[in-house]
């Protein structure tokens, strides 16, 4: 008789569904979005520009200490529309304003959004020679899959656009054979408008909090489901060795385990 499992890769804690958020341009409303987050214990990553110092705009004095649990990404230094700029322009936006987040934040800055939601397949093979692992466009999905190019990283779509409809579809979603992400974006200068404020807290006030879900920054997911990916099993699949520091997760004919890092685990 055949030993053959059926064995998955979940997010922390054995769930199958991930929420995460990104919003750009740093601006003196993200003080008030942040509040949201913490009250509802959501996460995601925030698209700066460290070049621009303008009116409306968070103090980078303040970043370290605002932006504390999320992630701070990439915007470009001063928000040029790079698919019309020299390619060699384009290296020093992006590199410069990773020195300048990282030498603020104290930590690597790994993530991007295009601005103005521009970019190229020049610009998309540019960017692991600058150390970004990830990229996020503005061109919305609105669906739940997971991305098969972090450098080209559709989101599911802006908190404008059938957010609760979304929201009621995310929440409901039962197989657990599938990995689900939910994916909003945008800029919280716009929450003023057309009772944003409203919407998006109750859109949090919906998907917070749900057993099966991960609340997760874009780099998070990006760094766990690298490690998932170095998971080594054994042809019987009785055996599986996490070579990564974090722990990892894997569903095994529905057993949920925790693969430690550097352990092995009998499964």
């Amino acid at each position: 008789m055949s030993d053959l499992k059926n064995i998955y890769i979940c997010f922390p804690g054995g769930k199958h569904k991930v929420l995460t958020l990104s919003f750009d341009d740093g601006r003196e409303e993200d003080r008030r979005l942040l509040e949201l987050f913490r009250k509802y214990g959501v996460k995601g990553a925030f698209n700066l520009n460290s070049g621009l110092h303008l009116q409306g705009r968070i103090p980078q004095s303040e970043y370290p200490a605002l932006y504390a649990g999320q992630e701070v990404a990439c915007h470009t230094a001063l928000h040029p529309t790079i698919a019309r700029s020299p390619i060699e322009q384009t290296a020093r936006q992006v590199l410069e304003d990773r020195q300048g987040l990282e030498r603020l934040m104290g930590y690597p800055v790994r993530g991007l959004a295009y601005p103005n939601g521009s970019y190229s397949q020049q610009i998309i093979d540019l960017l692991p020679g600058l150390g970004i692992r990830y990229a996020r466009t503005v061109n919305a999905t609105y669906s739940f899959a997971m991305p098969p190019n972090y450098l080209e990283w559709n989101p599911t779509c802006h908190f404008r656009n059938r957010l609760m409809e979304l929201g009621e579809q995310f929440v409901n979603l039962h197989k657990t054979q599938y990995l689900y992400m939910m994916y909003v974006w945008g800029h919280s200068y716009e929450l003023p408008e057309q009772g944003g404020w409203e919407l998006l807290e109750s859109f949090f006030a919906l998907a917070s909090g749900q057993e099966d879900t991960w609340y997760a920054t874009n780099i998070e997911i990006v760094d766990y489901m690298d490690a998932a990916s170095r998971l080594q099993f054994t042809m019987d699949g009785d055996l599986v060795c996490n070579p990564s520091f974090c722990s990892c997760w894997i569903e095994a004919d529905g057993r949920i385990l925790e693969i430690p890092g550097g352990g092995t685990v009998k499964i």
